[in-house]
């Protein structure tokens, strides 16, 4: 099933523009060529058919869009399918509000980008990240009470939106755990997540690019709002982005990595052409 329709509001409207033009250059074209009497049937037919494949092209061009480009009051932000460990500049990790480090598929899994981040591309050992997180200098609103009672994983807790920077990674506190190990949030908490992370990207960025996920994809659970999907999680990440104070100057730019198992999900085109990506 097509994630974009085929009579999708933006399509049509790009397509009227593209026939704007068709028709203009068309237009012009017979002050100089007359065509034939026995023939304008056969031309306006020809011209139908090659308008129908234009909106056709037009459609399906917008169910493979695999990347956007966007400008919210001046930063760049690209929206695209890949590897984030891939890119350049800083890379945020979502971790739990513990910052456990134990892959055991019970509270960290090892397919997710938690995960997999921890068994390929920690840039130290699990026992030098734990001993880096635990000597890190955080600020005094950012570390809770120890969870005395947790009986898996590490006992202290940390305020969500938390980020600890590790080389080229900017390792940071998301979800939030029940004593079942299950990762959750309300709404009202991811929003607080996001909009603390923006601020503590702004202080920590260096004006160095940053590339991120979709916050809250994955195993995260956000309480009353079962139906919330990747595409709702990006809206509310760009909305988030556009009323914090953080801003990327040029070249530095925000990146939203999208996994290749999401993108099928996401419409691109939607966000391209809304106000702001919104």
């Amino acid at each position: 099933m097509a994630k974009v329709s085929f009579w999708d509001k933006q399509i049509f409207k790009e397509f009227k523009d593209y026939t704007s033009i068709i028709f203009g250059v068309i237009g012009g074209s017979l002050y100089f060529v007359d065509i034939p009497t026995g023939q304008k049937v056969a031309y306006g037919i020809v011209c139908i058919v090659i308008l129908f494949f234009a909106y056709i092209y037009l459609w399906r061009r917008a169910n493979s869009l695999r990347e956007i480009k966007l400008t919210i009051d001046e930063s760049t932000v690209i929206i695209k399918t890949g590897d984030i460990f891939a890119q350049d500049g800083l890379k945020a990790i979502a971790f739990n509000e513990y910052f456990d480090t134990q892959v055991d598929d019970r509270i960290i899994a090892a397919s997710s980008l938690n995960g997999k981040f921890i068994t390929d591309h920690l840039p130290c050992t699990v026992t030098e990240l734990d001993d880096h997180i635990k000597n890190y200098k955080f600020d005094a609103d950012e570390i809770k009470d120890i969870d005395e009672e947790r009986r898996d994983g590490k006992k202290q807790k940390y305020e969500i939106g938390t980020i600890c920077v590790l080389d080229n990674f900017l390792i940071t506190a998301l979800s939030k755990f029940n004593n079942k190990n299950e990762a959750n949030l309300t709404m009202p908490e991811y929003l607080e997540f996001l909009i603390s992370f923006w601020d503590k990207v702004n202080r920590v960025y260096a004006q160095k690019s940053v590339s991120v996920p979709i916050f809250g994809s994955g195993l995260t659970r956000i309480k009353g709002h079962k139906t919330i999907d990747e595409q709702d999680l990006l809206k509310i990440m760009l909305w988030t982005f556009r009323v914090s104070e953080m801003r990327f100057k040029h070249p530095a730019k925000l990146t939203i990595m999208i996994h290749e198992g999401k993108i099928d999900k996401i419409n691109l085109l939607e966000l391209k052409t809304a106000r702001n990506g919104l």
